[in-house]
């Protein structure tokens, strides 16, 4: 029995996993939308959430730039280390801190949504689309 055990496997090892989501939560942050199966969108939900929520709790620390004194630096500092754990590129770590924090700053939470779009081909894998809530996708 899975009794209070949360998260999804996927068939994977641990670091498999990381990286997986790692990944899917770099790909968002860069391009607003990306398209995965339905149960790695619900568990991707949880990690890009919480790795916003870093970006955003900092949002008015780096409206101040210069200005804040060593303890409020020392506080972004520590979200980007904090958020540098999941995010892979330099350009979605400066995405994440500039427009999409700035973006999401008066909001509590929710910052993804998930849409089921449709039946894979190959495999019929249930697939779904993964967005960033009112923020137009980036175009690449």
């Amino acid at each position: 029995m899975r009794h209070r055990k949360s998260g999804r496997k996927l068939g994977r090892s641990s670091s498999h996993r990381d990286a997986l989501f790692n990944n899917l939560v770099t790909s968002l942050l860069l391009h607003g939308r990306i398209e995965t199966t339905t149960a790695k969108a619900k568990e991707l939900r949880r990690f890009a959430d919480a790795t916003i929520w870093w970006g955003v709790s900092v949002q008015a620390l780096v409206a101040k730039g210069e200005k804040a004194n060593p303890a409020e630096r020392a506080r972004l500092v520590h979200a980007r280390r904090m958020a540098r754990k999941t995010v892979r590129t330099r350009d979605a770590m400066d995405r994440l801190f500039g427009e999409i924090g700035s973006h999401f700053a008066a909001r509590k939470g929710g910052y993804t949504r998930m849409l089921k779009t449709r039946v894979r081909k190959g495999d019929a894998a249930p697939m779904a689309l993964v967005e960033l809530v009112g923020l137009a996708p980036a175009v690449s």
